[in-house]
């Protein structure tokens, strides 16, 4: 049973940050909802890397600072009480492939606190201005450590931030790990009204009373318009929508940044006591991002969706306007789409488009000329969903019909079976 309240961390003072509010929010109570639907038989194309850090280098070295930068400062809000310093001191990597976390019991750099004189210190790293994402799966390996008072989380908040403050930028909490709580990690939105001890999420426990801190875990989410999946070495533990909101706005429909820390004490894991061991160390195996959209060079080959059925140009016409259907797959060229490196989705050499750029539920989908307009720009998250990203719409069979010649079109994101797709290549 977590506190009835659990606030969160804050941004801190890094120059191009100086503007976001402080954060305070925490994971919620809520049971898992069932898992997501199983993919079909088919295989899906492998995702397109949009970031990725292996953290390859020598031991002692500093973390890219292409895609990182390190936060440096106190955090009053959540009351915790280590002092995130700059540099290697407390993020390196260790030489094996890992980013190490080291929170210490010290205070070399004389830091000052909320409370006084810093009494530890650690590290909190984010890729604000070096990469966003909006859409795909988010994942890290990581290995937390164990103790009272030790805080490690694995996030992300909305790029803007800086312009609307928190909570109205969104928060997904992909992992947290309390120390009171070594078998259990928590994954939490907080947004507009539900923030703080209000944040929407659930915890998964591993079996068996086995430890986070005793080996590495895999921590992801698999995120597309208008849900969120969380999930632990594979095994999915909720998915979050609109309808889990009660009428509150979804802000996770826009570009978000990642962020990786280890805080020490603070409200919700409370402070460090004597049976605390210090260093206590977050290891960090990779952090990747990945997305089908845009794949380059990725080949061509059918599109599957309801009922096994393809993705079909009517009568294998080119004329402008021929309409997108679901029929019978049948291995010929008006099945076969490719998936182009401008976010386009294309067949016999033109372009999947909404008809005349509109945004409405209900509006048709047809082959056109590429042109490079918004209409005929697409996302292909790893979700299996296909979303036009203008209209923040879903391709959609029209009325869940099965039969040869149901007609494709756009409509608000549902995670319906009518809306989930394989691209095959």
């Amino acid at each position: 049973m977590h506190p009835p309240y659990s606030p969160r961390r804050l941004l801190l003072s890094l120059a191009s940050v100086l503007a976001l509010a402080a954060l305070t929010t925490g994971p919620a109570q809520g049971a898992p909802p069932p898992p997501a639907p199983a993919p079909s038989a088919a295989a899906p194309a492998a995702a397109a890397v949009t970031f990725s850090d292996e953290f390859d280098g020598p031991a002692g070295s500093a973390v890219n600072g292409s895609k990182w930068q390190i936060e440096t400062g106190d955090n009053v809000n959540n009351h915790e009480r280590q002092y995130y310093t700059p540099g290697a001191g407390n993020a390196a990597l260790d030489g094996r492939g890992n980013l190490v976390i080291t929170a210490r019991r010290e205070n070399p750099g004389n830091y000052a606190c909320w409370y006084g004189r810093c009494e530890y210190t650690s590290a909190r790293l984010n890729t604000s201005g070096k990469f966003a994402t909006t859409y795909g799966r988010v994942e890290a390996r990581m290995k937390v450590p164990r103790g009272q008072g030790m805080w490690p989380a694995f996030w992300m908040l909305g790029n803007d931030i800086g312009q609307v403050g928190w909570p109205a930028s969104g928060e997904i909490d992909i992992m947290e790990n309390v120390g009171f709580e070594p078998s259990t990690v928590h994954g939490t939105l907080h947004g507009p009204g539900y923030s703080g001890a209000g944040g929407i999420g659930a915890g998964y426990t591993l079996p068996g009373g086995q430890a986070f801190a005793d080996a590495f875990h895999t921590f992801a989410v698999d995120w597309s318009p208008n849900a969120i999946t969380w999930s632990v070495d594979g095994a999915v533990y909720q998915r979050r929508t609109p309808a889990d909101l009660g009428g509150r706005q979804w802000v996770f429909d826009k570009p978000f940044f990642v962020i990786l820390n280890l805080a020490v004490g603070g409200y919700w894991p409370g402070d460090p006591d004597g049976s605390t061991t210090f260093p206590g160390q977050l290891l960090v195996d990779y952090v990747r991002v990945s997305s089908d959209a845009g794949q380059p060079g990725g080949g061509s080959g059918p599109v599957t969706g309801l009922g096994g059925k393809c993705v079909d140009v009517a009568g294998a016409a080119t004329a402008n306007g021929t309409p997108v259907q679901l029929y019978d797959c049948n291995g010929t060229a008006a099945q076969r789409w490719s998936v182009g490196a401008d976010g386009t989705l294309r067949a016999l050499g033109k372009c999947l488009d909404v008809a005349s750029g509109a945004t409405a539920d209900g509006t048709a989908v047809r082959l056109w000329d590429c042109n490079g307009t918004a209409a005929q720009q697409w996302a292909v998250p790893a979700a299996r969903d296909i979303v036009n990203p203008q209209a923040n719409k879903c391709l959609d069979v029209a009325g869940s019909s099965t039969a040869n010649g149901a007609r494709l079109q756009i409509w608000t994101c549902t995670g319906a079976a009518n809306q989930k797709w394989t691209v095959t290549r």
